[in-house]
Order: structure tokens, then C-alpha cells, then sequence
């Protein structure tokens, strides 16, 4: 037995082996038997044991992991699959997708909860979503919720409303129209003091509105200055839809919007127009005149409406400056007035009139006169101060008659030809917008926001108006299957909000009992049920 020493020249380690030689008998030669015992040290120059060449140390397997019970769970289902039917209805799920590759489904789920939770702030967002089934199947903080608001660009913004816009009637008319939202921040640049609709003595931030008139769903929305008056907005909107390549734009508007200028700018796109305008205005006035003891006849009369109806074409003085030839081009453009006369109106008008005519003279008698009422003094009565009568005050009866004249009539202004009745019909269709502003502000609790960052405000505002999207076509349906005889829209999103579902991982998604009432809703609702 001999100890024999090898260098290994790849890695320069020189090992020792016990070496045991005997003679075979056999094979009639000598043999050998190598074993490794260590391996030597290059300082002390002495074997140190090894256990083996590059042999591991042997890890010992770790006990096995108890088998996994296989995961269920029961969530309320029947009102957000209805959300889910009519996101993939309306194109929302797959336009949000695409604008929000990477946030569509916590947008949605913050979208249902607002639809579905009438006035419940964003923090309770928790307690609803570990009970329902929802696009982004975890809870959203309150943190979250902001991030996802300061991640929404305005260009992601405009490309939703273009993918919408594409997937909408391209022939309507839209509703254009103005509301204010009071704001409690300090540092919102854009809430300033202005016209308050709501009558809030406080800063506002005004927000512009398109809403379709025959879909019943709005298109776009842009947040304005509070200070900024409704007529100022019509440029900018023309400028938007070119930008989104709406060129087809058919818009209603009220009285608010109406200036020579606007006009003129809608004819220089060669935009169609349905406006509401004073019966003061002389345009106005000047065809009232010719027709005013004629058309408040039978022939003229709308039983539905309870008025009398008339339209007349007129010419509009169209001017255009020129900015290559630092000059204006006029000319006429063919429009069409429609006049109306209500008889209630009139009366109620003339009762009014009267009051405050009453309310002038008690104020000249008892000489406290109102500076801001002068004007008035001075149109509607002749004044006379003398010594041994004193003071007599006497209506001006040729005024009061000027006046009174045009009480009960009220006129819209368009460029495209239609009866009066069907002008009446799609300028009605402005209390649409009226109650999307309802919406938004009462249901969906933004009548006096509280965001202090102008990014968070503008992502909370395009997730209330994806929002009312939905909230938009429910009430569309409900008011064409009458369901609001029988439901509020908080009750019908209850009522159908019992229906469960049974999720077991592995296994398809099981849907709860469903009655005959609920299926009845869904189909009213023109989305089939779960199956």
C-alpha cells in the first residue's frame, strides 16, 4: 500500500490516492487499486481529506406540500354582467382596452361600482368588491384609484373619443350644452367664479358636453374655465371635432350659444344647426311681424304639443373675414326660422309681467326707487312731480303693449329644412343632456369635487363619463320599455344585482337561480340573460 500524487493540470489541484497493488493469478500480471484520500496543500504541504472528486454535499428533499383544497367562490354577479353585456354592446370594453392597455380592467370595475353604488364614495370600494364579480377581480385603494386617475393622458382621452365616435350614427344631431361643477380646492387653475347654475357661492370648473340625439349617449366632454360664458365654447367645440375627424356634425343648442359669429363659424364648416334665439332678435321679429295674426290658427295647431307651430325661410348675412386678403366676403345664406306660440305661456308671461310692473309703480309712489330699476321707470311709466298733486305715476301703455306682444312665443333658427314640429322634437331632445348633468352630479356625486390635483380631476372626469356611457343607455331602455312605471334604476340595478354566481377553479363559471321577473328585465334591457 503506497500514497500516490496526481496533479489535475485543469485545475492545478494535486490529489493523493491510497494505492493497494496484488498479483493476479488469472491474468498472470500485477494490478492496482486507486482510491482518493485527499488532496494536497500547497502551503503546509500536507493531505488534506476530501470526501471525493467534485462529489455535492447531498441536499435533503423537503417534505412535500399538503395537496391544495380546490378553490370556490360565490360572488354577486347578475348587475355586473349586465355591465360586462353592454360594454361589449357599446364597443367601451375594447376602445378602453385599447387606449388603457394596461389599466382597462380597474377602470372598468371602478366604472361599475360607480354605476351601481349610487352616491358610495371611491373608499367603499373595498366592501363592494370582495361581494361581486368584476373586470378586475381584486380590491382597488383608495390610493390605486388615484394613480389610475394621474394616468390618463389627453391623448388617450381623444383616441377614445375618436373609436367611439366611429361606432356611433353619423347622421344625428348633437346636443351641445354647458353645466357647472363647484370646487372646494384652492388649486385648481381652472376653478374660477363665473355663472353658477347650481347657484353655489363658490369657485366652479365648467364642463362641456356632446350627447347624441338619437342614440341618447354622449361623445365627448372638455373641461372649461369657470368663468368662461357659454357662447365663448362654440369655437373651440368646431375646432375639437375636426381634430377628431367628426366633419358630418349636426349640433342643438339653446339661446346660451347663439351669436353672429357662432353662425357665421358653423357655415364656414358647413355644419348643420338647431339654436334656440331670442323672438327680441330682429331677424326674428322682422318675419313674426309678417306672419303674427296668421299662423295662431287651427291649421297651425299640435294637439301633442298644445301649440301653435309655424316655419318660414329667411336669408342670413353671412360674413367671413378673408385672412390672405385682409378683407370680408358677405354674402347670403338661405336659413329657416320656426315659430312657436303657447298659449299658457303667454298668460303666465303676461302674470309676471304684471307683478313686476306693480312691484315699479309701488316703488316710485313710496319714493324708494332702485337704482338698477331705472331703465324701467323711465320705458314702462311717465312720472309727473307737482306741488298741489304730488306725485302721480302713469303707465306707458303704448310700452306695455310693445311689450306683451311677443309673450308666448319662443323661435329655433336652423340651416336645414324641416317642419316645425320636428325642429320642436329634436330641440326637446336637449332634456337628455339635462339629465346626463343630473347624473353625473347627483348619482355619480360629482356636484362639488375634492380632488386638489389637476391630473387626478381630468382622469376622475373621464371615468365619470365612461360612467354615464352606461348609466346613459339604461335610462334610454328603461324609458323605451316603460320600466320606470314599475322601477327606479336603483331598484331594477338591485333586483337583478341578487343574481349569484358559483366560480370553482378548473370548472366553467355557474350561474345562480334566475326568475322569470329578471329575465324579463334583461330582455328589456335588450341583453340576453346569463346562462
Amino acid at each position: 500500500m503506497a500514497i500516490v500524487l496526481q496533479r489535475d493540470s485543469r485545475s492545478g489541484i494535486t490529489y493523493a490516492y491510497q494505492s493497494v497493488s496484488w498479483w493476479d493469478k488469472e491474468k498472470k500480471q500485477s494490478r492496482s487499486k486507486r482510491t482518493l484520500v485527499g488532496r494536497l496543500d500547497k502551503e503546509s504541504n500536507e493531505i488534506v481529506p476530501t470526501d471525493g472528486r467534485m462529489k455535492k454535499e447531498k441536499v435533503p428533499k423537503p417534505p412535500a406540500k399538503p395537496k391544495q383544497a380546490t378553490l370556490s367562490t360565490r360572488l354577486f354577479y347578475g348587475a355586473t354582467y349586465l355591465l360586462d353585456e353592454i360594454g361589449g354592446k357599446l364597443g367601451l370594453t375594447d376602445d378602453l382596452r385599447r387606449c388603457f392597455p394596461d389599466t382597462y380592467k380597474q377602470m372598468l370595475s371602478l366604472v361599475y361600482y360607480l354605476v351601481l353604488e349610487d352616491k358610495n364614495p371611491l373608499y367603499r370600494f373595498e366592501k363592494w368588491g370582495i361581494t361581486h364579480r368584476h373586470p378586475n377581480g381584486e380590491d382597488i385603494s383608495s390610493q390605486r384609484s388615484s394613480e389610475i386617475f394621474m394616468g390618463v393622458t389627453e391623448s388617450a382621452i381623444q383616441q377614445f373619443f375618436r373609436l367611439q365616435g366611429r361606432r356611433r350614427v353619423e347622421r344625428e344631431y348633437w346636443v351641445y350644452d354647458t353645466t357647472s361643477i363647484s370646487s372646494y380646492s384652492e388649486t385648481l387653475k381652472q376653478a374660477q367664479y363665473g355663472f353658477n347654475k347650481e347657484g353655489d357661492r363658490l369657485p366652479q370648473i365648467n364642463l362641456a358636453m356632446l350627447f347624441g340625439e338619437e342614440s341618447g349617449l354622449p361623445l365627448y366632454y372638455r373641461k372649461l374655465s369657470g368663468n368662461i360664458p357659454d357662447v365663448k365654447t362654440v369655437k373651440t367645440l368646431l375646432a375639437d371635432m375636426g381634430d377628431l375627424g367628426f366633419e358630418k356634425v349636426k349640433l342643438v343648442m339653446d339661446r346660451g350659444f347663439y351669436s353672429a359669429e357662432n353662425i357665421n363659424g358653423l357655415f364656414k364648416e358647413h355644419l348643420k344647426f338647431l339654436v334656440s334665439v331670442r323672438t327680441g332678435l330682429k331677424l326674428v321679429q322682422n318675419e313674426l311681424d309678417k306672419v303674427y295674426d296668421d299662423f295662431r290658427t287651427f291649421e297651425y295647431y299640435s294637439e301633442a304639443y298644445q301649440l301653435y307651430s309655424i316655419t318660414v325661410p329667411s336669408e342670413w348675412n353671412y360674413a367671413q373675414t378673408r385672412p390672405y386678403k385682409k378683407d370680408v366676403m358677405e354674402k347670403k345664406r338661405r336659413i329657416y326660422i320656426h315659430l312657436y306660440y303657447n298659449i299658457d305661456r303667454a298668460a303666465e308671461d303676461q302674470k309676471n309681467f304684471d307683478r313686476k310692473l306693480i312691484g315699479l309703480r309701488q316703488e316710485l309712489l313710496s319714493g324708494k326707487r332702485v337704482a338698477e330699476h331705472e331703465k324701467l321707470y323711465g320705458k314702462y311709466f311717465f312720472v309727473k312731480d307737482t306741488p298741489s298733486r304730488g306725485m302721480q305715476v302713469k303707465v306707458n301703455e303704448a310700452a306695455v303693449r310693445e311689450t306683451r306682444r311677443y309673450y308666448g312665443f319662443f323661435a329655433l333658427l336652423s340651416n336645414e329644412k324641416m317642419d316645425s314640429i320636428k325642429a320642436l322634437e329634436l330641440y326637446r331632445k336637449k332634456d337628455l343632456i339635462e339629465k346626463a348633468f343630473g347624473n353625473i352630479k347627483e348619482r355619480l356625486s360629482m356636484r362639488r369635487t375634492l380632488v386638489s390635483s389637476e391630473q387626478s380631476l381630468n382622469g376622475k372626469l373621464f371615468v365619470e363619463f365612461v360612467a354615464l356611457i352606461y348609466l346613459s343607455y339604461l335610462n334610454n331602455q328603461m324609458q323605451r320599455s316603460h320600466l320606470y312605471k314599475d322601477y327606479t334604476m336603483a331598484s331594477l340595478l338591485d333586483k337583478l344585482d341578487l343574481i349569484e354566481c358559483y366560480e370553482t377553479q378548473g370548472r366553467k363559471l355557474r350561474i345562480g337561480e334566475i326568475l322569470d321577473s329578471q329575465r324579463k328585465l334583461y330582455q328589456a334591457l335588450d341583453i340576453d340573460p346569463p346562462i
